[in-house]
């Protein structure tokens, strides 16, 4: 299992400075909450499903199984 950033340099670029107009909050996210500090807890839930392949909700984070 590997977590990394998206290839996408675009996004990343694009939602890092979410990131830091918001403090840390998921930019995708309306509400600042525990929950949506990054790395949010819905992709930390899905970082321990060791059947979850794929993106975070806004694309920042792949997790792989390989």
């Amino acid at each position: 299992m590997t977590v990394k950033l998206n290839e996408d340099r675009e996004i990343v670029k694009a939602v890092k400075e979410g990131l830091r107009r918001t403090g840390g909050y998921c930019p995708c996210r309306l509400a600042h909450t525990p929950e949506n500090k990054c790395m949010c807890k819905e992709f930390r839930e899905q970082i321990a499903d060791p059947d979850f392949e794929g993106y975070c909700h806004c694309r920042l984070y792949y997790k792989s199984k390989k």
